[in-house]
Formats: structure tokens, C-alpha cells, sequence
């Protein structure tokens, strides 16, 4: 499996890791740990450069919260309500996730924009009030680049850290794999199904 993974990410190369990257903030199931962990072991491998894959990686990372930010600059929050209520199930995007990201970019203004790049579930959603409070342009771009460049190059290091111990455990590491993948789609059901329409949380306020 874990062979299997970087054979992937290596045919895909730059141009296939900046689509990961922006679908992964798009549609925030999609793990940017398995992306950028497996591209760090390309890295210790040789069969990427670190500054490309980072500066790819990041720019992937942007591009997919512009996507959010854009919805947040174009729709009322009435017109997000609806959106979320026909499609946040299988985004497996809740009406209250969405208000926590709001109130606290109220409360922190646009600094919460870098330091939540490093929540795993409020990263791509705080974009979105970004967008609704019509937060500058290149603020908004030059935070999100930062604090993505920063998590981005964590994880590539973690990535290049790891390689020595997945070339000595091979078989160990693609259960690993196996598991994180399997343990990624059980927390995508698990989501969806206990997904709660927009009156619901409204009505627990």
C-alpha cells in the first residue's frame, strides 16, 4: 500500500500534488497528512525537491481556500444556510462548525485566518467568514499562504524523517497506511451520518 501511494504521488508529480492540495481544502475529508507525509518520503527519496513540493504544496492549499473565500464574498449567510443544508452531509459541513469559524473570526479578526491553518477542522471552514466579513484580498493570501507554508513544511519533514524507518518496516508501514486510510473513511460515515441539518442547530442555540 505504502508503494503503492508513493508510485502514485511520483506519476502525479508537481501538477498532480497541487490538485491534491487544493482538493484537500475544498473538500476537507481529503488528508493533507497522507499527501505531504508520503511527498516528504519522495523528498528523503530524491524523487522530489523540497522548496518545489513546498512552494506547490502551499500554493495547491490557497488556491482550494480561495474557493471558500470566493462563496463567502458572492452568498449571504442565508444563501450558505441553504447550500450547506442540500450539500454539507456529504461535505460533511454542519451549520455550527461554520458559526464557531464565524464568531471567532469576529472575536480574533484576521490573524485567526494563519493560526487556524493548523485546526483540522476549522482551517478551510474560517474562509468562509473571511469571504462574508469581505476581508482583504491579499490579507487574506498572505495569511493563508504563511500558515499554510509553515504546516505544509512540518509535514514534509515528518515525511522525511519517517522514510528510514518506512524502508527498514515496509510491511509495517503500508498497514499503516491501510489503517490511516481506513480510519479516514470511517470518520467520513461517521460524519455523514450523524450529519445535522441547519434547524437542527438552530434549535439547540
Amino acid at each position: 500500500m505504502t508503494d503503492f501511494l508513493l508510485e502514485l504521488l511520483d506519476k502525479g508529480g508537481y501538477v498532480g500534488i497541487f490538485f491534491l492540495m487544493m482538493a484537500e481544502n475544498v473538500f476537507p475529508p481529503i488528508p493533507s497528512e497522507v499527501i505531504m507525509g508520503a511527498a516528504g518520503v519522495l523528498v528523503a527519496r530524491g524523487q522530489m525537491t523540497f522548496m518545489t513540493l513546498w512552494i506547490v504544496a502551499t500554493a495547491g492549499t490557497v488556491v482550494g481556500n480561495l474557493f471558500w473565500y470566493w462563496i463567502g464574498v458572492r452568498w449571504s449567510e442565508e444563501q450558505l444556510k441553504a447550500i450547506i443544508d442540500r450539500w454539507g452531509r456529504w461535505l460533511t459541513f454542519e451549520w455550527d462548525e461554520f458559526t464557531k469559524a464565524r464568531d471567532i473570526f469576529r472575536k480574533y479578526g484576521d490573524w485567526i485566518v494563519f493560526l487556524l491553518r493548523f485546526s483540522p477542522i476549522l482551517r478551510t471552514i474560517v474562509s468562509l467568514p473571511a469571504g462574508l466579513a469581505k476581508m482583504k484580498l491579499w490579507r487574506f493570501v498572505l495569511f493563508t499562504a504563511l500558515g499554510s507554508a509553515i504546516w505544509n513544511g512540518i509535514l514534509i519533514f515528518g515525511g522525511q524523517a519517517l522514510e528510514p524507518l518506512i524502508e527498514r518496516f515496509e510491511k509495517l508501514a503500508g498497514y499503516g497506511v491501510v489503517l490511516f486510510v481506513l480510519a479516514g473513511v470511517a470518520f467520513y460515515v461517521y460524519r455523514v451520518v450523524t450529519w445535522k441539518p441547519v434547524k437542527a442547530h438552530e434549535r439547540q442555540d
